[in-house]
């Protein structure tokens, strides 16, 4: 029998490997999905897994749960790494998976990272899933909507998983204190006030929590007895400068980005700045930056300066390319040039308004004058009869009606006369005022 290396000693795994849980029972947290009589829960309980993507912030779980599966469950279970695999070892997989089946056995493939996969390298999944060889269950960080094929991903049921709560880690924090997989061979002093503290610190993120729990322990106090007390003095040395700028208790994540849009949507640059500095430096993903100022650039600016979208989406690239620290002075020119940009809410409120009325009239037939009439049939039953062509038209323009009966003369935009959208205010009036003349 071949002896394990130093390195493979449980005693040597990290803290966050060593309490991983092995079941159901163990798992903290993800009660949506886990609770007694969730989706979830039954399909892990009575091994009726299928294909799904694990959706979450890191450390909340998904690994954990593709683990507890594969002891749960009677299929082949595969572990599978979107970092290290290429099309040839899928195909490798892929074929032991096919001969699996014709046995009568299940597999279950579990890809960590999928969001990783280029688009050839989740193609080579699909004729596998869809023929029923392999059951995939996929891990991202990322959005499956963006980042997974999109014929990959309708035969998948995705679920999402939430960042942890503050009790539940506390909870997780005591198991580590407690455990014999832990540190519960030790005696060890720490109070339930640090360990919320190390918990809030976590930002929802299990192995975060855990790996600072260890830290504050290694580095706690020890008596001659062995006995170990976690000072305050030790735990503020241990916690870094994050917590300090970015003390996420739940909401206060969604706290400092209201303050970053409000900032801009006050034009204030010198407050947007400082918000944007805070998430950055407590280590906020400048790609979700970014995702929200392109929202604002149409949401708070809109036609009032149409250039303002551009400048978002090119910065949102820019964070792609360089990532962090480089780009923190891209996301800087977007937010001040979001801030000095002439505002307008307009679209926002077009929209909002017209979705009220969409979801009201869900019934309302398109009128006849704009569908189009491809078949006889159709023309027959005078589908696009009476249509007009704007083209045709010297202005371009006819006195057609596009709107449902029931909503003729509904008006949704009403530009301001902030910065270029007066241009387009007065464009529209012109278009009105010449449909009621004619």
């Amino acid at each position: 029998m071949d002896q394990k290396s130093l390195f493979e000693n449980e005693e040597n795994q990290p803290l966050a490997s060593r309490l991983r849980p092995q079941n159901i029972e163990e798992f903290v947290g993800q009660k949506h999905l886990l609770g007694e009589g969730k989706v979830l829960r039954k399909l892990i309980d009575e091994d009726k897994i299928s294909s799904m993507i694990f959706w979450g912030p890191p450390g909340v779980g998904k690994t954990t749960l593709a683990n507890i599966i594969a002891n749960k469950t009677n299929s082949v279970f595969i572990n599978f790494s979107a970092v290290t695999s290429g099309i040839k070892e899928i195909k490798e997989v892929m074929t032991r998976a096919e001969q699996s089946r014709k046995m009568g056995q299940k597999t279950i493939v579990f890809v960590d990272e999928i969001h990783r996969f280029n688009k050839a390298q989740q193609d080579a999944f699909l004729p596998f899933v869809e023929k029923g060889s392999i059951i995939l269950i996929g891990a991202t960080t990322e959005n499956p909507s963006f980042e997974v094929n999109g014929a990959l991903l309708s035969r998948c049921k995705v679920f999402v998983l939430q960042g942890l709560k503050t009790e539940d880690l506390v909870l997780l924090l005591k198991r580590a204190i407690t455990d014999k997989r832990g540190f519960g061979n030790q005696k060890v002093t720490i109070s339930d006030e640090q360990l919320k503290i190390i918990a809030k610190f976590a930002n929802g993120d299990a192995r975060n929590a855990l790996s600072t729990l260890e830290i504050v322990i290694l580095n706690g106090d020890i008596n001659k007895n062995g006995e170990i007390t976690v000072t305050e003095e030790t735990l503020e040395q241990c916690i870094s400068k994050k917590s300090l700028l970015y003390d996420k208790n739940g909401e206060e994540h969604y706290n400092i980005i209201s303050a970053l849009h409000k900032s801009m949507r006050n034009s204030d640059p010198d407050a947007a700045i400082y918000w944007l500095a805070r998430m950055l430096e407590a280590g906020e993903d400048p790609i979700y930056i970014a995702r929200r100022i392109t929202r604002f650039a149409s949401e708070d600016i809109g036609l009032a300066d149409p250039h303002a979208l551009g400048i978002a989406v090119s910065v949102y690239h820019a964070c792609h390319f360089i990532g962090m620290p480089e780009c923190s002075v891209h996301l800087t020119q977007a937010v001040v040039y979001m801030s000095l940009a002439p505002k307008s809410n307009a679209l926002y409120i077009a929209y909002e308004t017209a979705k009220r009325d969409a979801i009201k009239e869900l019934a309302e037939p398109v009128p006849l004058i704009i569908r189009n009439a491809p078949t006889k049939l159709m023309k027959e039953l005078e589908y696009g009869k009476g249509y007009q062509y704007a083209h045709d038209t010297e202005e371009k323009l006819t006195n057609m009606q596009c709107l449902p009966d029931s909503l003729a003369g509904k008006e949704y935009y009403h530009p301001t006369e902030q910065g270029l959208e007066i241009k387009y205010k007065n464009k529209l009036e012109q278009i009105k005022e010449w449909k009621k003349t004619h």
